[in-house]
């Protein structure tokens, strides 16, 4: 997996909050805590392949074992930022650790797919209440003299973590289980509870509204219906069932438009896109993810059920993007202010973009470092050159005031993104009633390659949006809030 624009917002948002109290252990246990979702979500791709040929199902239960976790994750993230500032940071924490933990025993032990896809989706609940939760206690917890070098070892843990999941993922599934990557889980989660309950003070902020409890609800459902449209249409065509869904959940995204414009506290203030940047800036992050999301969805399957890599070997494949990301993406901020962040979010797409062109072009070649590394690399290249000045562009177009909330929604863009391209995968992955093994493969190396065609062009448009709306030159002067990274889970 790759550190997002969003997350790395996220965490310069809440680091602003003023704290006296630290220590190793809440450094400790909030680092445990994004772990848990960070390593779950990038190792649990490479389970997928493994899961399918196990439990059964075809490319839509596939699709369902990711989505269910990222539906939730995505709608209910920013609220589970909301209900840390209002109930507790330390409170909220324990309870989605709890819940997250919980569920990853419920699928690790599941026995059936049905079971699996419903503990995932509690699984997502559980990470949108930890996740901005365990960054406002990192925030709230060190003092000014203290907090940038918290922030720094958190940052660069969360990275490792995100670029050993795949490795430990693949490892785990061919050495012990794909169940063991569920259940790995208990014991961080038992040291990070231990660690905050022990190390934390409670926070929260002294006046806050109530949760936007009808728009959370609205944007669920609607996101809902809207992904099992789309993983079901494949499947079933275009009959009764699939369109009313994709027409109900439109429209209930739409209501939640509505009910955000009357909100006394809502979860996405809709006037900050009446800034060009901004909303260029989420229209980049769309595509990008989409494209990005969607493609590393698959790549496991070409890897592992075409080419017969060991789920090991697969992880590994992964590497140099995780560690290219890592040690460019802190670069791309320097480069940004010399050139200017409009060159680095029109050209870093186009290069992604060209790294699909070479995974498509390459597809058919089973050696890794012909047939995959060169696509990686170019991806790796374009995702560190547009990553962190994604983020400033999405900061800096708004008030200091609305940081926030700013980054919370592009949090949110980045999630959706990558829920809705899974769930179109399945138009490129379902094979034919009663097909073979071998025509199950000839399919997904089929999609593979018209995957990352479609990758490739949305990547470019995303360039072409940077060109268009991304700042000709630094917004404002770049804090030192502004500046860290974090890992995507």
């Amino acid at each position: 997996m790759t550190q997002t624009p969003c997350d790395r917002g996220v965490l310069a948002a809440v680091v602003s909050y003023p704290g006296a109290h630290g220590g190793g252990l809440v450094l400790a246990g909030t680092v445990l805590g994004s772990s848990l979702a960070f390593i779950d979500g990038s190792a649990v791709n490479l389970t997928i392949p493994v899961i399918q040929q196990q439990l059964g199902g075809g490319a839509a239960a596939a699709q369902w074992i990711m989505n269910a976790y990222l539906l939730f994750l995505s709608a209910l993230v920013l609220v589970g930022g909301a209900a840390g500032d209002r109930y507790g940071r330390k409170r909220v924490f324990v309870t989605g650790v709890i819940l997250f933990t919980g569920a990853s025993v419920c699928c690790g032990l599941s026995p059936n797919l049905p079971l699996l896809i419903t503990a995932r989706a509690v699984q997502g609940i559980g990470a949108a209440l930890l996740v901005p939760a365990s960054l406002a206690i990192l925030g709230a917890s060190f003092d000014k003299q203290a907090r940038g070098r918290a922030v720094g070892i958190w940052a660069g843990a969360g990275g490792l973590t995100s670029a050993l999941g795949p490795v430990l993922g693949g490892w785990l599934t061919d050495a012990v289980s794909w169940r063991a990557v569920f259940l790995i889980n208990v014991p961080l989660a038992a040291l990070a509870i231990g660690f905050i309950l022990i190390g934390a003070k409670e926070s929260k902020v002294a006046k806050t509204g109530p949760l936007d409890a009808l728009g959370a609800l609205t944007v669920t459902l609607g996101l809902a219906a809207v992904t099992w449209s789309l993983t079901e249409a494949p499947e079933r065509g275009l009959t009764l069932l699939p369109v009313a869904a994709l027409v109900l959940g439109l429209l209930a995204l739409a209501a939640f438009l509505r009910i955000e414009q009357t909100a006394a506290f809502p979860m996405v203030p809709l006037q900050l896109f009446k800034s060009k940047t901004f909303s260029g800036a989420n229209g980049l992050t769309l595509l990008l993810y989409a494209a990005f999301s969607g493609a590393l969805f698959l790549l496991p399957f070409q890897l592992i059920r075409v080419h017969g890599y060991p789920a090991a070997s697969a992880g590994a494949a992964l590497l140099p993007l995780s560690v290219g990301l890592a040690v460019l993406s802190p670069l791309a901020g320097g480069f940004s202010a010399r050139v200017g962040p409009r060159v680095m979010l029109g050209g870093g797409p186009l290069l992604v973009a060209v790294g699909f062109a070479l995974l498509a072009l390459l597809a058919d070649e089973p050696n890794y470092w012909r047939g995959v590394f060169p696509g990686l690399a170019t991806l790796a290249i374009g995702m560190g050159l547009a990553v962190a000045p994604l983020t400033d562009a999405v900061l800096g177009a708004v008030d200091d005031a609305y940081e926030g909330a700013a980054a919370g929604i592009n949090n949110a863009v980045a999630r959706v993104a990558g829920l809705l391209a899974v769930a179109l995968v399945g138009f490129v992955l379902v094979a034919p009633s009663g097909a073979s093994t071998t025509q199950a493969n000839a399919v997904i190396a089929s999609g593979y390659r018209t995957a990352m065609i479609a990758a490739a062009v949305l990547a470019a448009l995303a360039g072409g949006i940077g060109f268009v709306t991304g700042p000709p030159r630094q917004m404002t002067a770049p804090s030192p809030r502004k500046r860290a990274i974090s890992p995507d889970e």
